[in-house]
């Protein structure tokens, strides 16, 4: 399996928990707290979105850059830019969220709780499940010349 396809299939799942903290997190959320609590869950739902999206395009940013070469100085420069701008932007959103009448705290706090913990299963199991050899061009058994490094 290419690395793409990894980084493919973690959109996906990316994708799944995003709608799935979107819908369980609204209801819950307007069940506790009515409109604000579901406008935060739904604002935790965007950011991860908006989060996983920003690790996937810096990944793809990052591969191109170095011609597909990932044990490249530049490629993690890439990755580990791409995640201080992650950070510093979660900073800011919460400064600027922190004092809104229509947010819900604890809401939001749990929703981007499992924003967090399911961004990091969703990348362990996209991972996990990836038929990726360690040896570069190595066939795996059961796999065609046409999916191999």
């Amino acid at each position: 399996m290419k690395s793409s396809a990894i980084l493919g299939r973690a959109i996906a799942y990316g994708a799944i928990l995003t709608v799935s903290i979107a819908v369980v997190g609204s209801v819950i959320g307007y069940l506790v707290a009515e409109s604000s609590g579901l406008i935060s869950a739904l604002i935790g739902a965007g950011l991860t979105a908006l989060f996983m999206a920003l690790t996937a395009g810096s990944i793809v940013v990052a591969s191109r850059a170095t011609q597909g070469d990932p044990s490249s100085t530049l490629f993690f420069a890439i990755v580990l830019g791409a995640w201080l701008m992650k950070f510093i932007v979660f900073i800011a959103i919460l400064v600027i969220l922190r004092s809104q009448p229509f947010l819900e705290p604890v809401v939001f706090f749990f929703s981007m709780l499992a924003a967090v913990l399911g961004s990091l299963i969703v990348d362990v199991l996209a991972f996990v499940r990836a038929r990726e050899s360690y040896v570069p061009g190595v066939q795996l058994p059961g796999e065609d010349s046409s999916t191999s490094n």
